[in-house]
């Protein structure tokens, strides 16, 4: 059967959001895509001032702001990651509350729009490129296939062998190494300290909390206990983004842990007014509701998954799929015919030459990792499939995909 060929030609951005790649290849994406901003509209832009902070320049977020005058005392920085607040959330929900009205701004995430790239990102400076984690799995065969690389796990639950695993699997600096400023990483008590935290803070102290007004009393602390010297306090918060996991992210969980979260944030310019500190907060994405009528399970596509080598890898909103020699083509006439409406189907490569990983040396396992497909899923769409002896997770919140409520992100400024 003769299918329409469902490529079209990406429309022009604004400068502002216009992907690193000057030859951007003709390929399909998801209605109302957002594409990553890797330069001063995005998170790694973000992330590329707080290296400059740390290498002894004054603070200077980004976007139109007045320089410091040039004998301005050291301020200290606060810069706070909320996991999974959207942009587009905060503005639905945060009428009245202190978070809007210090929002100064939106950025973009980065692709795909999931904690494994974003918080690398915070924690290296690194885009997902260079870095290489592409999603919650990543594949890489030292391993054992596909694998989830925070938890430090193969798909199955079996955990990576070896005393070298860690190093091997994130070998790259951190955010914090050879600067000229200090760094504090402020994480949860059970999360600080894994070999994730371990191996990416690197470079600068951790000190875990509990709760959020744990969080807030740690970073007040950590700020007068630096009252004399600049400093970098680099914080992280996951409840919100586990809320919105197993509620949705517009429930109403997630609305009154928000209202704590804004009543937090006010009390924490409060009790640093006066210290000299730049407050910075973001997200790493958004969130979008996935019901359960439109998750796909992929064994109700058995010819589609007997064309694959490998599980999928990647999100549940952007699947990479690694396709059998010689079936690529089949494999995208029956995955467009297979899913129209609910997902585009892309030539892996072709995401890279549309910027969507970012710039920098390539990592030397990058194709491998985002395999030779990608399934980008429509707004509100899932896919998953299963492997034996892994738990299985119902989520109605997701992310990972280029919805405007998973790419837009807040940029939140204060200056105490």
């Amino acid at each position: 059967m003769h299918l329409p060929f469902l490529f079209f030609l990406l429309p022009t951005m604004p400068p502002s959001r216009q992907p690193d790649s000057s030859d951007a290849p003709a390929i399909a994406l998801p209605q109302d895509a957002v594409l990553p901003d890797y330069r001063d509209g995005g998170l790694f832009g973000l992330i590329r001032r707080v290296g400059a902070y740390l290498d002894g320049h004054p603070w200077q977020p980004p976007g139109p702001s007045a320089s410091p005058p040039p004998d301005a005392a050291p301020r200290k920085l606060v810069f706070i990651l909320v996991d999974g607040m959207g942009d587009m959330f905060l503005q639905r929900t945060g009428a009245g509350g202190g978070l809007l009205t210090h929002r100064t701004d939106r950025l973009t995430s980065v692709f795909p729009s999931t904690t494994a790239s974003a918080v690398t990102c915070t924690m290296t400076g690194l885009a997902p490129a260079r870095h290489g984690l592409t999603g919650w799995f990543i594949r890489d065969r030292r391993f054992g296939g596909v694998i989830a690389p925070l938890p430090a796990i193969q798909r199955g639950g079996a955990p990576l062998r070896g005393p070298l695993a860690v190093p091997r699997l994130f070998a790259y600096r951190t955010l914090f190494q050879r600067r000229k400023r200090p760094a504090i990483f402020v994480s949860p008590q059970d999360l600080a300290f894994s070999p994730y935290s371990r191996r990416h803070s690197r470079g600068a102290s951790t000190l875990g909390y509990k709760g959020l007004q744990g969080m807030i009393d740690t970073i007040v602390e950590a700020i007068r206990g630096n009252a004399n010297h600049p400093v970098l306090v680099h914080a992280y918060y996951p409840t919100f983004d586990g809320l919105s996991h197993a509620y949705g992210c517009n429930s109403a969980e997630v609305v009154t842990h928000f209202g704590r979260i804004d009543a937090a944030f006010g009390q924490l310019l409060e009790r640093l007014q006066g210290s000299g500190t730049d407050v910075v907060l973001t997200a790493d994405h958004g969130f979008i509701d996935s019901p359960p009528e439109r998750v796909i399970e992929l064994t109700t596509l058995p010819e589609l998954q007997t064309m694959l080598s490998t599980p999928l890898f990647g999100e549940r909103r952007t699947a990479f799929c690694a396709v059998r020699h010689g079936a690529e083509r089949d494999f995208e006439l029956l995955a467009s015919e297979c899913l129209t409406g609910k997902a585009t189907v892309a030539r892996s490569d072709d995401l890279i030459g549309l910027g969507l990983f970012g710039p920098g040396k390539p990592h030397r396992r990058l194709r491998e990792r985002i395999g030779t497909h990608a399934l980008l899923m429509e707004s509100g769409w899932t896919i998953r499939d299963h492997v034996p002896g892994e738990q299985e997770h119902a989520m109605i919140g997701v992310h990972g995909g280029l919805s405007p409520d998973e790419m837009w992100i807040p940029l939140i400024q204060a200056h105490c």
